[in-house]
């Protein structure tokens, strides 16, 4: 199923809201230990000139993949609205993240199920315009 939303938001420019807080990019990377070229529907919020994903993983023990592959090559492209956009992911301090998990818990309540379900802190993510 991430493979066909990662295809209908490439190809429409959209799934969920629209470029807003709580639609959905997508993100390219490369596997940190394959090399491979993966592709991850993630839900965003705005963040300045950028963007912001959580690693929630549905409130899994441990961070999503993607989160370790971000870490190894952190200059990625992600597409909204049908636009490829050339990107650096940084995770979010402390307290930039408490203030940009509120607004995923804003726009979708589960977000705090997920943070409730697990005792690792999930990280967010910047993804910084190149």
């Amino acid at each position: 199923m991430t493979t066909l939303h990662a295809k209908l938001v490439k190809a429409t420019g959209r799934l969920g809201a629209g470029p807003q807080d709580g639609a959905v990019l997508v993100l390219d990377h490369t596997g940190a230990k394959t090399g491979t070229a993966r592709e991850t529907p993630l839900m965003f919020v705005r963040h300045g000139e950028g963007y912001a994903v959580a690693a929630s993983a549905n409130g899994a023990d441990q961070h999503p993949g993607w989160f370790y592959n971000l870490r190894a090559h952190p200059d990625v492209t992600i597409h909204v609205q049908k636009r490829a956009i050339p990107v650096r992911a940084r995770e979010a301090g402390p307290v930039e993240r408490q203030e940009i998990y509120a607004r995923f818990v804003a726009v979708h309540q589960r977000f705090a199920a997920y943070q409730d379900k697990t005792s690792r802190v999930i990280p967010v993510v910047v993804l910084d315009p190149r």
